[in-house]
């Protein structure tokens, strides 16, 4: 759901393919000026991908694919650890990619850090981001292919990925850790699939995702809303998937935020009416770089689910329709998740200005859980969504406390109130 920052490109998209100009939005009507600028801001990160981000910091990287149960073929990017080491697992966010734990100076970035602090890192891509566009039998160009929310990356992805791990290395995983999206997809995994759960000893969850009903930003209740509608305009102009990491969504996400302003605030006031607004942790610098990788694709169906979470104010599976409910779920209505099946211990990290996360729904969320977690609010009055990864000082307000739980096995903590 940070992952929503790039929404407003979205709504873009939405209201010319409303007036019916989408279809005159190809390569060759933008101009030329526009592609030179895109080139220009382009080379800041020299179009590494996040192997070579990895090995271009100096440490050693690997690219393992697994195939889902229901068969699709992700990608896990791995910064390697000596033999022996723990391994953690770190899974981005909706629209996110591996790369979303690397853009940040190795110094600020999570990934790095728990490398330099002797894990064995494994980056998760969910399927249909940039690294996951593969599947058995179907294309990506298959409708088919995008029929997915986060339930299927709880039920089938994180499975596969986390048993491949568990596998390599012969040996549990010694902590996940989750960033919106990649903690909504957990909590389904454990309540759907609790047996797969139990291969982690410890959850460390960022700015976390179930129930929506007070959701503060004005982006995501439009699109809550107005879900039907705009879904049917989207369809009618793709094929189920939501913005791809290309060429056309890099320009016009980069034209945006720099061709059409004078400042890179107005650019970052847009992406605040989505996440929260907080223009001092803001680091304009890794824009360039960060729209490199962000959006990395993702599915029209996984924002419906959310939407439809705001609507109802519950945590539970996708809404098909009374009709097509009951065939399902047996049900005219979905079933809840069943949050007192997460017994994993866990640490969760939450901002007071998270427009997505807002207290009230993380709270409700907890007082459910059979166990109460480790409670933090991050020390900063306006840390948002956004800032678990862009934040100039996201290492000192939540990186160390993290990796320190972690390293020290503390998740023995009440619950703040």
């Amino acid at each position: 759901m940070k992952d929503l920052i790039i929404t407003f490109s979205s709504l873009w998209l939405i209201s010319h393919a409303a007036s019916g100009a989408i279809s005159d939005v190809t390569l060759d009507t933008i101009p030329n000026s526009i592609f030179d600028e895109f080139r220009r801001t382009d080379q800041t990160n020299d179009n590494l991908n996040s192997l070579q981000i990895i090995q271009s910091q100096g440490y050693p990287a690997e690219a393992h694919t697994v195939t889902t149960e229901d068969g699709y073929i992700l990608t896990i990017h791995r910064i390697l650890g000596k033999p022996g080491s723990p391994a953690v697992f770190l899974q981005h966010g909706l629209l996110g990619s591996s790369a979303d734990w690397l853009i940040a100076n190795k110094s600020v970035s999570l990934a790095f850090l728990l490398a330099d602090r002797g894990y064995d890192v494994w980056l998760g891509n969910f399927r249909g981001n940039t690294y996951s566009r593969a599947h058995v039998n179907l294309s990506s160009d298959d409708r088919r292919f995008w029929d997915f929310s986060w339930h299927e990356s709880g039920i089938y992805d994180l499975p596969a990925m986390l048993t491949h791990i568990v596998e390599t290395k012969q040996n549990l995983l010694r902590a996940y850790i989750g960033y919106s999206m990649g903690t909504t997809a957990f909590f389904v995994l454990c309540s759907e699939r609790p047996q797969i759960a139990r291969l982690v000893q410890s959850a460390y969850v960022l700015a976390p995702v179930a129930y929506l009903k007070y959701v503060q930003s004005p982006v995501m209740r439009f699109l809550a809303f107005a879900e039907e509608p705009l879904k049917k305009v989207i369809e009618a102009v793709s094929h189920g998937e939501f913005l791809p990491n290309d060429i056309l969504v890099k320009i016009l996400t980069k034209y945006i935020c720099y061709f059409n302003t004078l400042e890179e605030e107005v650019c970052s006031n847009v992406f605040f009416l989505v996440v929260g607004f907080d223009s001092t942790e803001f680091d304009y610098q890794l824009m360039p770089k960060f729209l490199n990788h962000i959006p990395a694709g993702g599915s029209i169906k996984q924002l419906t689910h959310y939407g439809q979470l705001v609507k109802s104010g519950n945590f539970r599976q996708y809404d098909y329709g009374k009709d097509k409910n009951l065939e399902i779920y047996n049900s005219t209505e979905p079933p809840e998740y069943n949050i007192s099946r997460i017994i994993t211990p866990i640490a969760m990290f939450w901002g007071e200005n998270d427009w997505l996360s807002t207290r009230i729904d993380v709270v409700r969320f907890v007082n459910k859980l059979p166990h109460k977690p480790v409670f933090y609010k991050v020390p900063y009055k306006k840390f948002n969504h956004l800032d678990f990864l862009v934040a100039r000082n996201v290492r000192q307000l939540v990186f160390d406390q993290l990796i320190d739980i972690l390293t020290n096995n503390t998740l023995d903590l009440h619950l703040e109130t």
